[in-house]
């Protein structure tokens, strides 16, 4: 029973697993599950009843309920979504087709661009247009809409958005239009409009964004709809808040309406704990560091706060290619996203070299090592053939693994097109895997201006720890910290996280001559809709707003933001504005442009209430007086090259002040902690493992 303790549970699905968090007042009980991917909901169920067994809680107990999910990108990803069509503003029909008209890469003559979210037969346009200022150029054509209505009942259309030219800034068409289609197909036809999923400018970004939207519902609103019957089933009453790419939490309610604030929910989970970290540990310049099953997520985080942005691409045809996906607006933790998790799939491609990823073996059927049916050798593979996984406790000892199927699997695909024998396929494919993830964080870094040898690794997820030391040898970087509780990192992170909404609009206005009345009735109903999803789920907590303008100089096609002053803008307040957007154009470009004016393109407003209370729990079981290790295995070490007899500690027999001098292996539950024999490993006042590069002798 819980006592008068708090109990939280945190809940988020991967690719390949289902993490679980319970946190009964400052101890932490945690499991990794196989997601199921038929039915998500029921390996969630499952995971969640191991925790409430180990933490002896009964499901009425528990107060907070966190749920993070990758099920609306999967199916964006594997186009497993909603028929979906578009009723545009006639002759705006292939704007989901032209983009941006430009070729992400002018070099690659056999490109393959993205196809159309939703595909020109089902794509109409209507007899309509309103003007950036709202005058009425041409009426509704509702005869001509009825007509299109009955193309889409022939279609048999799932769902429907509809997206018109200016309606950011002038909806009155929309909302006619949605009355007039939902009258017409009826209330099992989902039907988004562009103003409420995306009342911004630019036309692509809000249709694509609002088809997408539109496509996932249907899937996601059934999957919480059954959720929420399950866990009420099994006695959990608690409120459901929903984890959101930006870091937020939102209500059910809301996360059924715009599902495409999900996406990317879970690595956002792992960039919050990251960022929770650096402020207990008064760290400015952090690298998260996030590796699953299917991909790994390089985060960077400055004074505590991960960058942010509006700006997101689903289902790139090139993984990591900027432009060859589907463009939504919605606010995102910034990061950047490679195929290399535990599950990515190894090979030799045609040029005789070693290629990892960006596919997946996922859950099913998984890597050879799972005996699951899996073929293909696997990054998971490898870190099993050199020593870093334990095949005998594997997610917990949840899943027995064989090395000898691991080893013969990547002697044929691997080694036996190269000449290697023994355990140096396995070798190749994890430093090839490591050099593709440093590489991605050499990049990013550098494309921000950040020096990345500056930074501290914070690594969670079940593979980061197994690759971080090797990761910052690359990197330079003489610093990491692996969590408690590191392989569930995100689900962690989403107890970390405020209940929060984000609330955006499009007003361009001149900084020149501000409109200040306009702006600040704007700003105000903004906050009062955001606050109405967060305030009754806020309860009696604080609830906080923050207000960010996206500004460019008059003419460019990009902008900065800027965090707007407190209380009610003025005059004053304009220029204030405008220094500031001129300090941060300095900084990124070393100029400013004289004569030129200043510009607010878009308004943001965010509504939030903190409910994490700053405890961090620990893992139930008591510390050891002696540090001695349990066993011993072989480990591959990749900075000598070499095989080596390693001592395994147990991570809770290392009480704090402990010190280990790699190479050693520290087990947890989910997870290892690979050090290397660079450096040096300590436990601090938080649990967490240190880990410090060794000074040259």
């Amino acid at each position: 029973m819980r006592g008068d303790k708090s109990v939280r549970l945190a809940v988020d699905i991967g690719g390949t697993f289902t993490d679980v968090v319970l946190e009964l007042g400052d101890v932490r009980h945690s499991a990794k599950v196989l997601t199921n991917v038929q039915n998500p909901e029921l390996g969630l169920l499952d995971g969640v009843r191991v925790v409430l067994e180990e933490a002896q809680v009964d499901p009425a107990d528990i107060d907070v309920f966190v749920h993070g999910t990758t099920l609306a990108t999967n199916a964006l990803i594997e186009r497993k979504v909603a028929k979906t069509a578009l009723i545009t503003t006639k002759g705006f029909e292939d704007v989901l087709e032209l983009g941006y008209e430009k070729r992400f890469d002018h070099y690659d003559l056999m490109i393959d661009m993205p196809p159309a979210i939703v595909p020109a037969t089902i794509r109409f346009g209507v007899t309509e247009r309103l003007a950036q200022d709202g005058d009425v150029l041409a009426a509704l054509d509702e005869d001509e809409l009825v007509n299109i209505c009955v193309e889409l009942c022939a279609a048999q259309v799932e769902a429907v958005a509809i997206g018109f030219l200016h309606a950011y800034a002038h909806s009155e068409h929309e909302k006619r239009a949605r009355d007039i289609v939902r009258r017409e197909l009826g209330a099992g036809v989902t039907i988004c409009v562009s103003h409420e999923v995306c009342p911004e400018i630019r036309e692509y970004e809000r249709f694509s964004t609002t088809c997408a939207n539109a496509s996932v519902r249907p899937l996601i609103e059934g999957y919480l709809t059954r959720l929420a019957k399950e866990l009420s089933e099994l006695g959990i009453n608690a409120p459901l808040f929903l984890m959101m790419s930006g870091g937020g939490l939102t209500t059910l309610e809301s996360a059924a309406r715009f599902p495409i604030r999900l996406v990317e929910s879970g690595p956002a989970g792992g960039a919050i704990l990251a960022s929770h970290i650096a402020k207990q540990g008064d760290l400015d310049n952090v690298l998260s560091f996030d590796m699953g099953g299917t991909t790994a997520k390089i985060c960077l985080i400055a004074d505590a706060v991960p960058e942010r942005a509006r700006h997101f691409e689903i289902a790139r045809t090139y993984r990591d290619t900027k432009g060859s996906g589907w463009p939504v607006r919605i606010p995102v933790i910034e990061m950047v996203e490679i195929g290399a998790g535990g599950g990515s799939i190894a090979r030799i491609d045609a040029m005789q070299r070693i290629k990892v990823g960006p596919d997946s073996a996922g859950a099913e059927p998984g890597p050879v090592s799972y005996g699951r049916g899996g073929e293909l050798a696997t990054v998971t593979d490898a870190n099993l053939v050199l020593g870093k996984i334990d095949p005998a406790y594997f997610a917990g000892g949840k899943l027995q693994l064989y090395p000898d199927a691991a080893q013969d699997a990547l002697g044929q695909q691997i080694g036996a097109s190269l000449g290697l024998e023994e355990f140096w396929p396995a070798a190749g494919v994890v430093e090839i895997v490591e050099e593709n993830m440093a590489n991605a964080a050499r990049v990013h870094a550098i494309e921000r201006g950040r020096d990345i040898a500056a930074s501290t690794m914070i690594a969670f997820g079940g593979g980061a720890p197994l690759h971080l030391c090797r990761l910052a040898e690359k990197l330079s970087i003489n610093k990491m910290i692996v969590p408690a509780g590191a392989g569930v990192g995100s689900a962690i992170g989403f107890l970390r996280a405020p209940i929060s909404y984000e609330v955006t609009r499009s007003f361009p206005m001149v900084l020149d001559h501000p409109n200040m009345k306009r702006a600040n009735e704007m700003l105000e109903d903004m906050a009062r809709e955001a606050g109405d999803i967060v305030r009754p789920a806020a309860g009696d907590r604080k609830v906080q707003v923050q207000r960010v303008v996206d500004i460019r100089y008059q003419g460019q096609g990009h902008e900065l933001q800027i965090t707007l002053p407190e209380g009610t803008l003025d005059a004053a307040d304009a220029q204030w504005i405008h220094d500031q957007f001129e300090t941060q154009y300095r900084a990124i470009y070393g100029v400013t442009l004289d004569n030129v004016p200043s510009e607010i393109v878009t308004w943001s407003v965010t509504v939030f209430c903190e409910i994490d209370d700053g405890v961090s729990p620990t893992f139930g079981e008591g510390e050891a007086a002696e540090i001695a290790p349990r066993s011993h295995r072989e480990l591959f070490d990749g900075a000598q090259g070499a095989m080596l007899d390693t001592p395994v500690y147990w991570r809770f027999d290392l009480p704090v002040g402990a010190k280990i001098s790699g190479p050693a292996i520290i087990a947890e539950h989910e997870t290892s902690t690979i050090v290397t024999s660079q450096f040096d490993a300590e436990i601090d006042d938080h649990s967490y493992i240190i880990l410090t590069r060794k000074e040259a002798v």
